[in-house]
């Protein structure tokens, strides 16, 4: 299949891309950088800024799949122009992709969203059909979910795939995570009771192949493991992995402070479940954490 990708380059496009080309498919990255030829077994690359509309789109009805994982990380401190920045990366990128797909095509859309659509939640288990937050994080998944969904007004299969925390090798959130637990002072995030809901980057790139072969699976999926965890049973494993202490808790003042309005966001969670995955039949191979963890930070596995 011909596949254009946003948002290739980044974290999770580079693991999904390299997967996509060993399975035999014809990717094509989005880049805002400058354009690179293409080489034997990799990607090509189309140069355009999908903040704007432009020849780039000329591209889009040429393709079978489009995967939108363009956005802006969340992982920084959220000023009035960072958080405007992460909205536009995904409304904007989104929306002028829906644009240039012809109507009554056979095109598929997975473009992605994140578990934070669901807002903020004590022990409650959610699924799918559970009802979107409020706070800033989940009113912006659900405008950038709605945007997609536009494209089914021409005929299109639209997957959202709603991203936990993913977890891989060189990138990710895993080596933010890593750093204070090698300097022997990770913790718990202030009570570390909130729920963690995450995904083997290796699973979701499985569920996305899956998706992809399942013309008649369409909405949303949650893209996290079966197995969420409370953040304190994250830092035990976590140390328990490294050889590391995983005792001296991170007190929550002191994420509010450093980190603002994003401070609050990890201090509490979700506890999101893989219900539509789980019920079509899909498989994970790393549904518990601390096999997830053996593979990625074991020096024997090769990423």
């Amino acid at each position: 299949m011909r596949i254009l990708i946003t948002g290739g380059t980044g974290f999770v496009g580079r693991h999904l891309s390299a997967r996509l080309i060993k399975e035999g498919h014809q990717v094509t990255v989005l880049t805002r950088g400058k354009a690179r030829p293409r080489e034997a077994h990799t990607a090509e690359f189309l140069q355009g800024d999908p903040l704007v509309p432009g020849k780039w789109q000329e591209a889009v009805p040429e393709q079978d799949v489009l995967i939108n994982l363009a956005g802006t990380s969340i992982f920084g401190r959220w000023t009035k122009e960072y958080k405007e920045e992460l909205r536009l990366s995904r409304i904007l990128t989104t929306r002028h992709l829906v644009e240039a797909i012809p109507q009554g095509t056979g095109i598929t859309l997975i473009s992605a969203s994140g578990a934070g659509y669901y807002g903020f939640h004590q022990d409650e288990e959610l699924d799918e059909t559970s009802p979107g937050g409020r706070d800033f994080l989940a009113l912006l998944a659900s405008d950038w979910e709605a945007e997609a969904l536009k494209a089914s007004e021409k005929g299109v299969r639209v997957v959202i795939s709603r991203f936990g925390i993913v977890l891989g090798r060189a990138g990710g959130a895993l080596q933010q995570m890593l750093t204070p637990f090698k300097w022997f002072v990770g913790g718990p995030l202030g009570s570390g009771l909130q729920w963690f809901s995450w995904i083997h980057v290796q699973d979701l790139v499985e569920a996305m192949l899956f998706l992809l072969g399942r013309s008649d699976l369409s909405g949303p999926f949650n893209f996290t493991s079966p197995n969420p965890v409370r953040n304190k049973e994250l830092s035990k494993a976590l140390g328990e992995v490294l050889g590391r202490s995983s005792w001296l808790p991170a007190p929550g003042f002191m994420i509010r402070l450093v980190l603002g309005e994003f401070g609050a966001v990890l201090l509490q969670g979700q506890r999101v479940l893989p219900k539509r995955l789980l019920d079509a039949g899909f498989v994970f191979r790393y549904p518990r954490l601390e096999e997830a963890l053996q593979d990625l930070l074991s020096p024997k596995t090769s990423p």
